[in-house]
């Protein structure tokens, strides 16, 4: 069992930064998907944003790309999303999620393990 926690969120203003973090109970292998998704209420949750295991490459969102930045220290067990620009749209819950699958689609059903959520409220 893989237990994921979330911290950083809160209630900013539009135009400002956050970065989240994520804490992973297993060391983050390359063999592994790390993303984050987003659910803001109403709407189903979408993938925010990618590490495949395997290869460089990033997946971003279109709606988050150029804002948004993906990130992990494998050292400290440590996904992170640093987040600028903020607009009253990124509202939702964030959540950190692993797939055992190297290099998983976003789609939620593909990912294993979930965190708890942290909430992001942007202000206009």
């Amino acid at each position: 069992q893989v237990q994921l926690e979330e911290s950083g969120g809160g209630l900013v203003q539009a135009g400002d930064s956050l970065t989240l973090s994520c804490v992973v109970s297993r060391r983050i292998f390359r063999t592994y998907t790390m993303a984050w998704f987003r659910q803001a209420p109403g709407k189903v949750r979408e993938a925010v944003a990618a590490i495949p295991g395997i290869g460089n490459s990033r997946f971003y969102a279109g709606s988050v790309k150029g804002r948004f930045t993906i990130s992990e220290d494998s050292a400290r067990n440590e996904l992170y999303l640093q987040m600028s620009n903020l607009k009253p749209e990124d509202t939702a819950m964030y959540y950190c999620t692993l797939s055992n699958l190297p290099s998983a689609t976003m789609v939620e059903s593909n990912f294993d393990f979930w965190g708890h959520g942290t909430q992001v409220t942007v202000s206009s």
